[in-house]
């Protein structure tokens, strides 16, 4: 059910109503011109609407004929899905302009009295019917505007959230950066220093077992050297190198690499094959990286016998990259930590691969957005250009 029956639902919209509106606009329509004047005169007497209202007269005279058209095709109808888009556009131009919202329930009010007065003038028998409708209408017009105000706060919100998120990825990066600059040079010299004691070991006669243990070390000075990598891939992401990518080539072969790591597991990759190529212009690189982590979090995540699918679809002038799997979810209490660094619930995890995804996606301007419902699905969304 769509946003527009349901109102019509809940308000009792219905075929009759519109009858009853269709009629009452041929007995009103000489007179809306006078009942938009009244309402752009009530208008511009509120002191908060007025200041966003800055075009002068002309504007002010271009308001006033929009007004008698949304009136007309308000009454006119249809009450259909192109009615409510073009309603939709109406509320969206008023979140734009910053028009608040309280003026507009007053002024919505002044309309209101003044097509009842008409109804009680021109409209005979049908006088109670029309009103209810007209009223049905009128309500139906506020919740569709009221949408937009909330949908903005919303966005709002997240933009807030994102902000916040983003001083604290960007201070973490700092902190990463000088911890890197100041264990690589002692950590370089440490593994030369190593090697050359290897050497030399080796030469001589001296117990194997120190033989055994240098290597040891020097399999922990990789391991801390590939720690130190991933803290300045997050902490200094290079600058991006972008080219218009096809994205479904892209999460392919990201799969044909990760497929015996999959088959290991006995998980199956499958990518789902949108119906036209899905092109976006990104760092195709950066973007292999984000989704080749992503796949293997959803492999490691999966039962054996799981399914773990990657699907790339064009919306809304951005891209969006899912990847879902069959796995158990992510509790509720660590859902808002994913993306902190170091954070990781996986044994001998460093915590970086999240926040490396975040930081790269946040680099070409996209966002992840998390649904964790009996399995987990993260869309990375992309702008196309």
């Amino acid at each position: 059910m769509t946003y527009l029956e349901e109102l019509q639902q809940y308000v009792g919209f219905g075929p009759a109503d519109a009858a009853c509106l269709a009629r009452l606009h041929d007995l009103v329509v000489d007179a809306l011109p006078a009942v938009s004047e009244h309402f752009y005169d009530v208008l511009v007497q509120h002191p908060g609407a007025a200041a966003v209202l800055t075009g002068g007269a002309p504007q002010i005279d271009r308001l006033k004929r929009t007004l008698v058209d949304w009136m007309a095709s308000g009454l006119e109808g249809p009450h259909d899905e192109a009615y409510y888009e073009r309603r939709s556009r109406i509320g969206r131009r008023h979140v734009a302009i910053g028009l608040p919202q309280q003026y507009m329930f007053t002024a919505m009010n002044v309309m209101r009295r003044d097509l009842h007065r008409l109804i009680e003038e021109r409209v005979g028998a049908e006088r109670v019917a029309t009103t209810e409708a007209l009223d049905k209408l009128l309500d139906m017009e506020l919740a569709i505007m009221l949408r937009h105000y909330q949908l903005e706060a919303e966005e709002r919100l997240i933009r807030r959230e994102r902000g916040a998120q983003l001083e604290k990825l960007t201070a973490m990066q700092s902190l990463s950066a000088g911890l890197a600059h100041e264990v690589r040079n002692p950590l370089n010299a440490a593994k030369l220093q190593l090697e050359l004691l290897q050497r030399r070991l080796r030469r001589g006669e001296h117990d194997p077992r120190l033989v055994e243990a240098t290597v040891l070390i020097h399999q922990e000075i990789g391991r801390l050297t590939t720690l130190l990598n991933e803290f300045l891939a997050f902490a200094r992401p290079a600058e991006l190198a972008r080219t218009v990518t096809d994205l479904v080539v892209l999460a392919r072969h990201v799969l044909e690499l990760e497929r015996p790591a999959a088959e290991l597991r006995e998980v199956t990759l499958d990518v789902a094959e949108p119906a036209a190529r899905v092109d976006a212009d990104v760092d195709a690189a950066k973007i292999h990286q984000v989704v080749q982590n992503l796949v293997r979090n959803a492999i490691e995540a999966s039962p054996r016998g799981g399914r773990v699918v990657v699907a790339v679809e064009a919306v809304a002038g951005a891209v969006a990259i899912r990847v879902r799997d069959q796995g158990p979810g992510i509790p509720p209490e660590i859902l808002p930590r994913i993306y902190e660094p170091f954070f990781s619930t996986k044994e001998g995890g460093t915590g970086m691969g999240m926040a490396i995804v975040h930081s790269l996606v946040a680099a070409h301007g996209g966002s992840i957005e998390v649904r964790s419902d009996g399995g987990t699905e993260l869309s990375v969304l992309l702008p196309r250009g």
